[in-house]
């Protein structure tokens, strides 16, 4: 069923795998039932998966006090995610590219790598602590 109209939807959880791993799927679900293929639901997935882990970990510190805040927007063409954490934010512009030689070895910098990689759009607040990400629906109908 590919629905022709605009859902939007704002929840907050807590911080916990769980719990953010249960958006994940009704996002998903979503995106599947409004036609996304295959390849596009494995790159939200993916995009999805970083986000939620970065701001469970590295945003909120693993404190299960803290909350996380998914908004997300499905139309025919187009998903938008925004994931926001409680913590402090970090500095995005300056982040290590985790491709340099000197960089291999350490373990920052690659979620947000795959994030651009498989997005269309990511683009954070001034602050860091929320990412907004937009994937547009491809051409391959592979449902």
């Amino acid at each position: 069923m590919v629905s022709k109209a605009t859902l939007q939807k704002s929840v907050t959880v807590s911080n916990t795998i769980s719990d953010v791993a249960a958006v994940c799927r009704q996002i998903l679900d979503l995106a599947k039932n409004n036609g996304f293929s295959r390849e596009d639901i494995f790159a939200i997935h993916l995009a999805m998966e970083e986000a939620f882990i970065n701001a469970v970990k590295h945003g909120n510190n693993a404190d299960a006090s803290r909350n996380i805040t998914v908004d997300y927007s499905i139309a025919p063409d187009r998903i938008e995610i925004s994931v926001s954490d409680e913590g402090s934010g970090f500095d995005y512009k300056n982040l290590p590219d985790p491709r340099q030689k000197q960089n291999l070895q350490k373990p920052s910098g690659r979620g947000v790598l795959l994030m651009r990689s498989y997005m269309d759009k990511v683009k954070f607040n001034e602050t860091g602590n929320s990412v907004h990400m937009t994937k547009y629906k491809s051409a391959n109908k592979d449902v």
